[in-house]
């Protein structure tokens, strides 16, 4: 089975599940995609739209009902929703906007803020749904446009298309793998 048959047979199911989970390089693949002619652009932005906000109000119901026993149960979540609620104390507009921008605070926001209480569910929902839209946007519109920017470099991209895909892919392992790097070092020098 070649890219472009998984892409036309499971493609939009693949965005959706993938921005349910987290999402950023499956979006930005799929803005590639968009642009290589796979998927529509609009199509892209409206599932990943309906998967990351079905996934935070997911987290978010699930800190709300059992966050505590689960906080109390594992310290270094714990740790987490007290950096989200010291946070949210000084920025809770922006908060609410932009942690599925913030690489760490994707699933811990909507968990803690559920747990803590710190917003009624129809607030949480209104700020979910805004961020959901502009993130949906904002991501797959990047991908298009590394799509876009490859096209102008490579030529026709269809011939370099798992090419363009890897360097994607090896980007974001790159970037997490510096991410745990640096979580390690900060919290080795903090014992």
């Amino acid at each position: 089975m070649h890219l472009q048959d998984i892409v036309n047979n499971y493609g939009y199911a693949i965005v959706l599940i993938g921005t349910f989970l987290e999402g950023e390089t499956i979006l930005v693949m799929s803005g590639i995609a968009a642009k290589l002619g796979y998927l529509k652009l609009p199509w892209v932005m409206l599932v990943a739209f309906a998967g990351s906000l079905c996934g935070d109000q997911l987290g978010f119901y699930v800190g709300r009902f059992y966050g505590p026993g689960v906080l109390a149960k594992k310290p270094q979540w714990e740790a987490k929703a007290q950096y989200v609620y010291e946070l949210f104390s000084r920025f809770e507009t922006p908060v609410l906007l932009g942690f599925r921008f913030v690489y760490g605070l994707r699933w811990a926001t909507p968990f803690a803020l559920g747990a803590g209480k710190l917003v009624s569910p129809a607030k949480f929902f209104l700020f979910n749904a805004i961020s959901a839209a502009l993130w949906s946007v904002i991501i797959s519109s990047l991908g298009f446009a590394i799509g876009h920017g490859a096209e102008m470099i490579l030529g026709n991209i269809k011939h370099y298309e798992l090419e363009v895909m890897g360097a994607v892919v090896m980007f974001a392992l790159a970037a997490w793998l510096w991410r745990r790097f640096r979580k390690k070092h900060i919290s080795s020098h903090n014992h």
